[in-house]
């Protein structure tokens, strides 16, 4: 039986183990998906698994999708260029890092019609799935993107990668069409933005990478001014679909028997 894991620091909240193996089943794989609380002395043995054949892949969750690079043979050209890597598999004794994010982010935008383009972009966070947003953001030709971090030297850093995004002061609300929760705040319930939402207008797309819990303070911000709200379900559903062809080489079907399942 080929094993698969995620991995990350917190991993509670993750629905991926209950997605792949949904699709395992429905595609009468003989294989199974576990999820693994890991930290950074466990990269290296994780690694080494794959290419033992005791694992078939991973996919890397916050907080590792960088830290996980040193470990990897060969980087996917996104992957490379975003430095963020959240599948991995085995190719001819090569482990390949790979970055399914960046397809994810863009078909969740396409999937509700939006059109970025011209647009003006806050994000919020700085870790491992924000170079792909930007990335993402800057192939669908948007405007222009700003960016604030909690640590402001994390969003600067980011700078180095894209030259393009504006860095602004924590809790600052420039003009905007679009709004993203890149960070963790909303995995818990106690989570604290100390950011006055309710400056930002009306017809306004918030858009919370988060999918679990479905609703969050972010979203329920950008409802209560009757905005536009998308959470990071479809962006998850899209990244992991990449993932599992990239392993199975199997295309699994989206649908609403899923997505009800995944709610349950």
């Amino acid at each position: 039986m080929k094993k698969f894991l995620v991995i990350g620091n917190p991993i509670e909240h993750s629905l991926s183990p209950k997605l792949h193996n949904y699709w395992i089943k429905k595609n009468n794989l003989d294989a199974i998906y576990g999820k693994l609380e890991a930290y950074d002395n466990d990269l290296s043995e994780l690694c080494k698994s794959i290419k033992n054949r005791d694992l078939e892949g991973l996919n890397v969750t916050i907080p590792f999708k960088k830290s996980i690079i040193p470990h990897l043979d060969i980087l996917s050209s996104n992957a490379l260029r975003t430095q963020s890597v959240n599948t991995i598999s085995l190719n001819k004794g090569h482990l390949i890092g790979d970055n399914t994010d960046i397809n994810g982010f863009e078909l969740s935008i396409r999937k509700l019609n939006y059109d970025v383009s011209d647009k003006t972009v806050l994000i919020l966070g700085a870790g491992g799935v924000v170079p792909s947003i930007i990335f993402s953001l800057l192939r669908m030709k948007v405007s222009k993107i700003f960016l604030s971090n909690r640590t402001k030297k994390k969003a600067e850093n980011l700078k180095n990668l894209f030259n393009e995004i504006n860095i602004l002061e924590w809790g600052d609300l420039p003009k905007f069409d679009m709004i993203i929760n890149a960070t963790t705040l909303g995995l818990n319930k106690a989570d604290k933005f100390g950011i006055d939402f309710s400056q930002a207008g009306q017809n306004k797309l918030f858009y919370d990478v988060i999918y679990a819990p479905f609703q969050t303070e972010f979203s329920e911000a950008g409802n209560a001014k009757g905005n536009s709200i998308e959470n990071g379900l479809n962006m998850f559903l899209f990244q992991g679909q990449q993932a599992f062809n990239i392993w199975h080489n199997v295309e699994p079907e989206i649908n609403k028997e899923l997505i009800e399942f995944l709610k349950k």
